[in-house]
């Protein structure tokens, strides 16, 4: 067992080679004289890009909390900002990393930082939502390829991306956490379609998927065939701390900034103590999830989180709902007023945070609780996983997924 003092020789080895490789970066390839994408592959190739990641694969093989340090010195040198289109990279990022053999690490993983190549998640079909494990699009070997028959829904801006995280029933006679097969799908292959799913909003940010016959080389399979059920638990963790986290931002700013820039410009001659006060308890509400998360991020000791990631995205989802909730209300008659309903289909994730974006914001974040796994969902992984609780009775779980009665 290491001494305490060559554990911190260790950790100060680590953060020296990262600030090494960060002034190394900034010397010879300084942010304002390239293009984003220019910039970020440089990034890659010194080790920066997830710097857990082992080398020549956008990593230095240090303690995943060294990215953070990245990430400060990089914006301070005026770095740009990551794609908002680009989230995605962070559920295939980290799958490919865990699951991907060495050919698919190199063939993918520097595209996706970079921006080049965008991705999207296959997930959720019309019968298998909550219940992802009864999922039915089927996946047949067919020589050196698979092909594929089947709908997805639910997919965010599928409509802008290269490439799909696709799960697959390859085996329906074994239980349906045991069958399933992980694809890296090529989204402009024969046979897949992209169709918009308008939202309350006016967007179509979700789309539904269909694939017809659509042809996937064996080399795109991400892990062994059958073991997509633990290939997907990758994704769906890490895309749960996502969407909970935020990436511990400023304090203040986010979701409650807006409501407490809403606040400062109004007229408060009709606003009583109690929305003063309910305003003060989501700042409070904002701020402990806040911290919790910078906590549950310098607490990480590997580059994929647990369970534990649902406590944020729960948190964070039932927040903003009530967060713009009040940023309603407080505007009163004029909280009705000035959205514009529209058919578009957007071009990133990025949400505005100022006055003119309320109505928006209120109508969007009804999907929190629903997107990334229902709030009902991360209740139930929370009380298993985490708490111990006794899980809920599953009467199809150790049966044959051609046996399971679906609607």
């Amino acid at each position: 067992m290491a001494s305490e003092s060559e554990s911190g020789l260790a950790v100060d080895v680590e953060t020296k080679l990262v600030e090494d490789k960060i002034a190394d970066l900034l010397r010879d390839y300084p942010p304002k004289d390239l293009s984003a994408i220019e910039f970020r592959g440089h990034q890659f190739d010194h080790g920066l890009a997830w710097v857990h990641h082992e080398e020549g694969v956008g990593g230095l093989g240090v303690r995943p909390r060294l990215q953070r340090l990245v990430n400060e010195k990089l914006h301070q040198a005026g770095a740009p900002a990551p794609d908002p289109a680009g989230f995605f990279q962070f559920l295939a990022g980290p799958t490919i990393a865990t699951h991907g053999n060495d050919e698919q690490k190199r063939r993918f993983l520097r595209p996706m930082f970079t921006g080049q190549e965008r991705w999207c998640q296959l997930f959720s079909e019309p019968g298998a939502g909550s219940d992802f494990a009864g999922l039915g699009a089927r996946a047949v070997l067919d020589g050196d390829e698979w092909t594929v028959n089947g709908q997805k829904v639910w997919n965010t801006l599928a409509h802008l991306a290269d490439w799909g995280m696709l799960v697959t029933r390859s085996n329906p006679d074994v239980p349906k956490h045991k069958g399933m097969t992980y694809f890296a799908v090529d989204m402009k292959s024969p046979g897949v379609e992209v169709r918009p799913l308008r939202q309350i909003t006016g967007e179509a940010e979700f789309n539904e998927v269909y694939l017809t016959d659509v042809r996937i080389p064996d080399e795109n399979r991400i892990g062994e065939p059958g073991e997509g059920w633990r290939v997907s638990l990758t994704t769906l963790m890490n895309e749960r701390t996502a969407i909970g986290s935020g990436g511990a931002p400023k304090r203040g700013s986010g979701s409650i900034g807006a409501l407490v820039n809403l606040w400062q410009r109004l007229d408060h001659s009709d606003q009583t103590p109690v929305a003063r006060d309910q305003l003060m308890q989501l700042w409070v509400k904002a701020e402990a999830l806040r911290l919790t998360n910078m906590r549950a991020g310098a607490n990480r000791k590997a580059g994929n989180p647990g369970p534990e990631g649902s406590v944020a995205k729960l948190a964070s989802a039932e927040l903003n709902q009530s967060i713009f909730e009040h940023a309603v209300n407080i505007k009163g008659a004029a909280g009705l007023i000035g959205y514009d309903y529209t058919f578009r289909r957007p071009e990133d994730l990025s949400v505005t945070g100022s006055e003119s974006g309320i109505g928006h914001a209120f109508l969007r974040v009804r999907a929190n609780s629903i997107e990334g796994g229902t709030s009902e969902i991360m209740r139930n992984i929370l009380g298993e996983q985490v708490l111990g609780l006794p899980g809920e009775p599953r009467v199809d779980k150790e049966i044959p997924w051609t046996d399971v009665t679906r609607s």
